[in-house]
């Protein structure tokens, strides 16, 4: 069956003035699509040309696109017809609302994949959990033997393959708020995993970053779908302003209606006018921590109309994680190593240190975000017996744990003249300082006893010494591994 919508866009693109905004990985495949359109295109980018690959110099050479790089490269940015941006470029750039007061259309590779996919589209957002629920989503409707994508923030561009999708098929979208702004099409089925300060280094405010999540299911219609988490305040009360259907998730609640985890039972229960079905309980689960049950609850409630529940199970038994999620990487003398990269957020940390109930050995610290450490300070206070730190967040963090030790050690009241313990302060917790991972490894080693668990979730960006918490990830791993 053809793709009308994408015909006649692929129609119209041809001889149109497009800008094509950063040379991520959803829009280098752009690039090769404009060309094969017959469109005239510019690309912006904040390198400077000798900073590219040289792969991509030869195929903006070859395609005879025009280049503009730097760090003011949006002051050229006048009179296009239309304009891709990438998630890093927000739409409140003044030189695009100029743009879109002219009369351009600003969108996006996944706003432009939403609005042509001739099949149905789930969407996934959120502060914590949103991969590793996405993974789980894709691998239900695998198990099922349909055919599906999973892109987004994970997984490949799909919009240039436009053409090879059909209309029984199922997109799965990992969407961060950057991509989520100013969309003005939501997805069919759209999950919000939770909400929490994050990313307030860039957005506006946090009625900004709250906004843009919302924004997932704000253009649904009755017969859509969104599911919450219902333990999240921000998120529960989501439902207000849903137009389809709502349905929760919960692992604190006992839900009448919905999904949830039973803490005492270790099981995950559907809930239905109140008659409870049991699921599948955590002991035949791979996944670590109630973080990851509330993640599998949520996935079960998007594929409940898609598939059926024996799959689902199925699939989820199999399912082993995600790179840099709680993932296990080795046991060394008694000691196992995990990598929990992921953990930009003290959000997220926390996430991570309340999936295990063993001692701590905690390497954390990175770039600022300009998030609020009080509550991981407390969480810290009562997990970790070794605490590693690197990079420009150690000491609001070493602050976050002392003020929470303080309090414990003065009834609750917090100590504020801390010279009269002689140090007792960190006697509680082993605070202590390094350099790289390297380092910090060494450290954690020396440090962990046999039963204790090393866990890397720095509970900050990566951006002081790494590009991204994926490649901090693999160093860590590649550390671990030389032990």
């Amino acid at each position: 069956m053809k793709n009308e919508k994408l015909e006649q866009f692929e129609k119209n693109i041809k001889s149109k003035k497009v800008a094509i905004i950063g040379l991520g990985v959803s829009n280098i495949p752009l690039i090769d699509y404009m060309y094969k359109l017959g469109a005239y295109v510019t690309i912006f980018d904040n390198r400077n040309e000798e900073e590219l690959s040289e792969e991509i110099i030869s195929k903006i050479e070859d395609y005879n696109f025009k280049y503009i790089g730097g760090e003011n490269n949006l002051k050229e940015l006048k009179g296009f017809d239309i304009i891709f941006r990438s998630p890093s470029c927000l739409p409140t750039r003044p030189e695009l609302e100029v743009e879109k007061k002219r009369g351009a259309i600003i969108t996006s590779e996944i706003e432009m994949l939403m609005k042509l996919a001739p099949c149905k589209i789930i969407g996934v957002t959120g502060t914590e959990g949103k991969t590793t629920t996405s993974s789980i989503i894709y691998a239900i409707l695998k198990q099922a033997g349909l055919t599906c994508y999973l892109g987004g923030n994970i997984g490949n561009p799909i919009f240039t393959k436009l053409s090879d999708v059909n209309e029984n098929d199922i997109i799965v979208l990992e969407m961060s708020s950057f991509q989520l702004m100013d969309m003005e099409v939501s997805p069919n089925i759209s999950l919000v995993t939770n909400i929490y300060p994050d990313h307030l280094n860039v957005h506006k405010d946090m009625d900004e970053y709250v906004y843009s999540k919302k924004n997932i299911f704000l253009h649904q219609n009755a017969d859509d779908l969104v599911v919450l988490n219902y333990d999240n305040e921000i998120t529960r009360f989501f439902e207000k302003d849903a137009k389809g259907n709502v349905t929760f998730f919960s692992s604190k609640e006992k839900l009448k209606d919905g999904y949830i985890y039973d803490k005492d039972s270790g099981n995950i229960i559907f809930c239905k006018n109140g008659v409870k079905t049991n699921i599948i309980n955590k002991s035949e689960i791979k996944l670590r921590g109630i973080h990851n049950y509330e993640n599998i609850c949520a996935a079960l409630a998007v594929t409940a109309s898609l598939v059926n529940t024996e799959t689902q199970v199925k699939a989820i038994k199999e399912f082993i994680g995600v790179e840099h999620r709680l993932e296990f990487v080795r046991e060394i003398d008694g000691v196992k190593y995990y990598n929990d990269s992921i953990g930009t957020s003290p959000a997220s940390t926390i996430a991570g240190l309340n999936a295990f109930d063993e001692n701590i050995v905690l390497l954390a610290g990175g770039s600022d975000k300009g998030l609020d450490y009080t509550e991981i300070g407390e969480k810290i206070a009562e997990k970790v017996g070794t605490l590693i730190l690197c990079g420009p967040t150690s000491k609001i963090i070493e602050e976050a744990v002392n003020k929470a030790l303080s309090k414990n050690l003065n009834g609750n009241e917090e100590i504020n003249d801390k010279s009269q313990f002689n140090g007792d302060l960190k006697k509680q917790i082993n605070i202590i300082y390094v350099n790289n991972m390297q380092e910090a490894v060494l450290k954690a080693k020396e440090n962990a006893k046999s039963g204790d668990i090393v866990l890397l979730s720095p509970a900050s960006a990566s951006f002081d010494l790494y590009k991204n918490f994926a490649e901090r990830g693999k160093v860590f791993k590649e550390c671990i591994s030389k032990i």
